[in-house]
């Protein structure tokens, strides 16, 4: 028996990496988990391989109504939403003097837009229940996890696009914290420091394109050779371990914790980039 077991959740950019490490845990522990990746045939194969009823939804969450139809895939499948994750992202980095406007929008749209809009689409499916619940007198808690980074809390030269969206992120919590609170919705922020991801390999290593554009992701290699130096713990988090962060903030033991940003860094606190 899971501690998850009837729960519904939704996690954004979950067909990897982090996201994909949490809804292996979240189903792990008894959840059906909506998989979502711009990547259609990714998230197909994330889906089916996780099993445990997952199913998948692929689409740009940054264009227009693609937020809606997400949260409408996942309650039609799986008929109520309990959880939700927003952690779907990406970097592209540069100098604030030489940051486009795409650049910039980019950031605050991937990393801030589509957590309000996910939310706001959401917000029915998590609110009514509650007030039902009130009404007879039950506590049922309901959980949103926001994803955010050391970059967003402590700011990281050479991305102030990235940076502002993740320090946005962290506004959005508490105010929805506030809202929400009385719905018994705990909504609360995971601050990641440095993790293997494919946004952490060296740079050039990899690509990610967005509207036809390749960009390319990682930091550089003399960055990643700091890490040591940086991290209390002596080395960067696996994506397993920074999928505990967010499953703890999913799970019951978090039904207290509310409104706060939970720092998963190994004890690092400079910006360095998630």
């Amino acid at each position: 028996m899971g501690v998850l077991d009837g729960k519904a959740a939704i996690v954004t950019g979950s067909a990897r990496g982090i996201g994909r490490a949490t809804a292996e845990l979240l189903a792990e522990h008894g959840a059906r988990v909506l998989v979502n990746d711009l990547d259609a045939d990714l998230a197909e194969d994330a889906a089916q391989e996780i099993g445990r009823e997952a199913v998948a939804f692929a689409g740009d969450l940054t264009e227009q109504g693609v937020c809606d139809e997400l949260v409408e895939r996942a309650v039609d499948a799986f008929g109520r939403l309990d959880i939700v994750v927003n952690n779907a992202g990406f970097t592209w980095d540069g100098p604030v003097h030489k940051l486009s406007d795409e650049q910039f929008q980019a950031m605050l749209d991937i990393h801030n837009v589509v957590p309000f809009r996910i939310l706001r689409a959401a917000a029915p499916h998590l609110r009514e229940p509650a007030k039902q619940e009130r009404e007879e007198g039950r506590e049922v808690f309901r959980k949103v996890v926001n994803v955010s980074s050391i970059s967003g809390t402590m700011g990281n030269a050479g991305q102030a696009n990235y940076s502002s969206g993740k320090s946005g992120v962290v506004g959005l919590t508490k105010t929805l914290a506030k809202e929400w609170g009385q719905f018994k919705i705990n909504v609360n922020a995971v601050a990641f420091g440095f993790v293997e991801t494919r946004l952490t390999a060296s740079k050039g290593e990899g690509t990610f394109t967005k509207d036809g554009q390749e960009i390319q992701l990682g930091i550089p290699e003399q960055m990643r050779q700091m890490a040591a130096m940086l991290i209390p713990l002596g080395r960067p988090a696996t994506t397993e371990e920074a999928a505990g962060g967010i499953f703890f903030l999913c799970s019951p033991w978090s039904n207290y914790v509310h409104g706060q940003v939970l720092n998963v860094t190994g004890g690092q606190f400079t910006g360095m980039g998630n």
